[in-house]
């Protein structure tokens, strides 16, 4: 079997990392993966692959798949968060918090997301005839999504963006300083619940067995985690600028979020997982404690489960088989709930701005595991 090797600061995987994996998935099941400061990784490649590995127990994440920051020493229990726990320890949790994130319960807050997305639109339409879509409309949205079904109040909801942001970056002293700051701010959250319960998610969570510092975590963690809608509806109106037909049949109806989602979801690469044992991964041995990938944009655009799968299909009957939400026992707790804000920001975005066009290029970040925008300028008439 080919083992294909990938560079991800290759200037062409760069350029284009759909193309890239989807070189390496025709190659073989599994391709290695190279990035500078890191140590090589295993990547499953296809469709049937990744599905199989992310609901495998034997690949599990651990504290060495996210950054520890440098942080005051009365963070650090609240730093280890759902996302990096395995086994009994993240199921039992998963079962206290699920409730709260059913597709019931998001279809619950569809009101409040849509007068959200009024209040954006309304301001985006002030801003004159060509205005940054990402900017204006599609970057502040799931934080005040977000934090409208946490509980954050308005006058407090600036803070949280700016924390994301610097979360967002990554490093350096704005991301370190930002986490105790953002741990404050959950604990503010949570204790103003207690005193005044509301129809929100985390007073949901006051009724479940987490402790203190679970709740703490869980909220901030799920504050900054629901910023994924961002890429994708700005990706979606890229999308569907290029595909004039498929724009129209959505603004007519609304469906086609599935579709969007597998063909420009922007998590290209899932987060690291380690084998806990050695295991035979599709005819290539992997040693305990080697780290697994799945490249999901590859494994949305697999041949073998979607046909024609370069082509944009808002009708295509097995569209919610994707994997962009990732699968198994780590499947994205806020799916229900990025559904729900992607079908409702996209659907009044176009139908309020039914001559909605680019007002030129729009600048795409090079980045090897998520698809994303740096700007979409938009002009409302043409």
């Amino acid at each position: 079997m080919t083992i294909l090797e990938l560079d991800v600061s290759d200037p062409a995987v760069l350029a284009d990392p759909l193309a890239a994996y989807g070189r390496a998935r025709e190659a073989g099941p599994v391709a290695r993966l190279g990035a500078p400061g890191f140590g090589p990784m295993w990547v499953v490649t296809r469709h049937d692959g990744a599905r199989a590995m992310l609901g495998d127990a034997r690949f599990a994440p651990a504290a060495d798949s996210y950054q520890r920051p440098d942080v005051p020493a009365h963070c650090l229990p609240y730093l280890r968060t759902m996302q990096e726990m395995a086994g009994p320890e993240h199921a039992y949790l998963r079962r206290l918090v699920s409730p709260a994130f059913t597709p019931r319960r998001a279809a619950g807050f569809r009101e409040r997301i849509a007068a959200i997305v009024d209040t954006l639109l309304d301001e985006l339409a002030a801003g004159g005839d060509e205005v940054d879509l990402l900017a204006g409309f599609a970057g502040p949205l799931p934080m005040e999504v977000i934090c409208e079904i946490v509980g954050v109040p308005g006058p407090d909801r600036s803070r949280w963006r700016a924390w994301g942001a610097a979360v967002a970056a990554g490093h350096g002293a704005a991301f370190a300083d930002a986490i105790p700051a953002i741990i404050d701010g959950a604990k503010e959250v949570v204790a103003r619940r207690r005193a005044e319960p509301a129809d929100d998610v985390v007073t949901d969570l006051l009724d479940t067995d987490l402790d203190e510092t679970a709740l703490v975590t869980f909220v901030w963690h799920l504050v900054l985690a629901g910023q994924t809608p961002t890429n994708l509806v700005a990706n979606a109106v890229d999308a569907l600028f290029a595909h004039p037909a498929q724009r129209a049949a959505f603004a007519a109806t609304g469906a086609g979020v599935e579709e969007l989602t597998r063909w420009c979801g922007p998590q290209l690469l899932t987060i690291p997982r380690f084998a806990t044992e050695e295991v035979d991964l599709f005819g290539v041995p992997v040693a305990k404690g080697e780290p697994v990938l799945a490249a999901l944009g590859a494994a949305n655009r697999d041949p073998r489960v979607f046909a024609d799968p370069e082509r944009l299909d808002l009708d295509r009957p097995n569209a919610a088989a994707h994997l962009a939400y990732a699968h198994g026992p780590h499947f994205c707790l806020g799916a229900p709930l990025a559904r729900v804000q992607t079908e409702v920001a996209l659907t009044a975005l176009l139908r309020r701005f039914p001559d909605l066009s680019p007002a030129g290029e729009p600048r795409r970040v090079p980045d090897p595991g998520t698809l994303r925008l740096l700007s979409l300028p938009v002009r409302f008439h043409d």
